[in-house]
């Protein structure tokens, strides 16, 4: 037996840190993609040792794991999502993709000790093609979400990495009361984005960067220079750190393709499972 899937990385447009305080998000597949292939064997496995220790927490069969991934470590692009979804597929196959994502939060919480909720998961399974998700944490329910032509959005890379497991906000000195105060505004500018002409959600993306730093201090100094900058740009409406925190990339509203170095984001497609022998 042999099984492949192809998983992508998670551009979070707006709504950080809300998925363990009931809140919204709205986010898209990005165009990097980890691919995992996994090929039945007699007995034992080969691999990273990692990688290993992921599948056996996922009840795997024994098997030959190669990974091959385009999605860069440590960049708030859920590299570590996509292996564990990667993985959930291939052991029990394409089953209920909420399903899928909640194992896959459960081996990356257990073997890489990451205190992940489950917004890269859902939307890393849920996701179509040429759209956005919007996905309800109160009860786990996602919609799609068409984005307007004029939303062009790039990223700009901090050139910091981080461990997720040694930077989780939730182990930090921030008060529950200033966490949940910054999902619940964070979900309201959510809720505001959904029909927001591009100045409006540029400024969004602003005050989202600006709780970040200020109300749950996942940046640094570094960091928020960075984005001051971005932000400064001609051409870019807004700004703000993307994903887990202190690292990875920044998130920039854009208007048109020529502001900015580098390639004007497009969603691409969910996690692809295939039976191959």
């Amino acid at each position: 037996m042999i099984r492949r899937a192809s998983v992508p990385s998670r551009i979070n447009v707006i709504g950080e840190h809300t998925d363990k305080f009931e809140g919204l998000c709205l986010a898209f597949a990005g165009h990097h993609r980890l691919t995992l292939t996994a090929s039945s064997r007699d007995t034992g496995f080969t691999g990273d040792p990692t990688i290993i220790q992921l599948w056996k927490a996922a009840g795997g069969w024994p098997a030959d794991l190669d990974v091959n991934s385009q999605i860069p470590i440590g960049a708030g692009l859920s590299s570590s999502a996509a292996l564990c979804v990667a993985i959930t597929l291939c052991v029990d196959g394409d089953a209920d993709r909420l399903e899928t994502s909640i194992k896959a939060q459960r081996i990356e919480n257990e073997v890489l000790r990451s205190e992940c909720g489950l917004m890269d998961q859902i939307i890393i399974t849920h996701c179509s093609e040429g759209k956005a998700a919007l996905v309800d944490f109160s009860n786990l329910s996602v919609r799609p979400h068409s984005i307007p032509d004029w939303w062009k959005f790039k990223l700009v890379d901090t050139g910091l990495r981080r461990s997720l497991s040694k930077t989780e906000y939730s182990k930090s000195k921030i008060s529950l009361e200033d966490r949940i105060t910054h999902a619940s505004e964070e979900t309201e500018r959510v809720k505001q984005a959904l029909n927001s002409e591009s100045g409006r959600l540029g400024e969004l993306l602003n005050e989202s960067h600006d709780s970040l730093s200020r109300k749950i201090k996942i940046t640094n100094p570094l960091i928020d220079d960075l984005v001051k900058q971005v932000q400064g740009e001609p051409g870019v409406l807004g700004a703000r750190l993307m994903g887990g925190g202190f690292g990875g990339m920044i998130i920039a509203l854009v208007q048109d393709d020529n502001a900015l170095p580098g390639k004007t984001l497009e969603p691409s497609q969910s996690a692809i499972f295939e039976e191959l022998g």
